[in-house]
């Protein structure tokens, strides 16, 4: 029976055996195979079995799908080659020989560049809020200024117009009506 091993830090030697036709992987506890990790999409893949073949299907992932680094949207994994779901690297086990982990990488070694959305996993550093040189040039906006009262005001002015307006009908009719 096919099953896939994963190798990703925090996660190594865990195994999902592949026993349906079809099986759904995502972050999301409806998936039939789980992998609670910000680089993998809710809804991220589908493996479906045909026959001896192992098709994984992207099901349009924020980070994607890759096979030995390459994205896909639909191929089929062989044994030996490295499946990634983001940042989540897996190798099919069809029970012919053992899994190997992948040889450590060296330290140098340049990161993985993802397509889309990149998991941050530290916050904001008060230098890159405050940009390093005080109050924004004359003329820019920071996207932190007060909203404009503008819209009030004009308000005010259409209630206060109306007001008296309602006012001086009330009066017109009072005097019309006691003549």
């Amino acid at each position: 029976m096919p099953r896939l091993v994963l190798l990703s830090e925090g996660f190594a030697g865990r195994t999902y055996d592949l026993k349906t036709e079809t099986t759904t992987v995502g972050r999301v506890s409806d998936n039939a195979f789980e992998i609670p990790e910000a680089s993998v999409s809710s809804h991220h893949a589908e493996i479906v079995l045909k026959g001896s073949d192992v098709l994984i299907r992207d099901l349009d992932s924020t980070n994607g799908t890759f096979i030995n680094d390459e994205r896909i949207s639909e191929a089929v994994l062989k044994p030996g080659q490295i499946l990634r779901f983001g940042t989540i690297e897996l190798k099919l086990d069809t029970g012919d020989a053992p899994v190997k982990a992948p040889p450590p990488k060296p330290a140098a070694s340049k990161p993985k560049m993802l397509d889309h959305t990149v998991v941050i996993p530290q916050g904001v550093k008060l230098e890159e809020l405050q940009g390093g040189g005080g109050a924004p040039p004359r003329g820019s906006t920071t996207g932190f200024e007060p909203k404009s009262d503008r819209g009030n005001k004009i308000f005010a002015i259409f209630v206060i117009i109306a007001g008296v307006c309602l006012v001086a009908v009330l009066v017109w009719v009072a005097m019309t009506q006691f003549k």
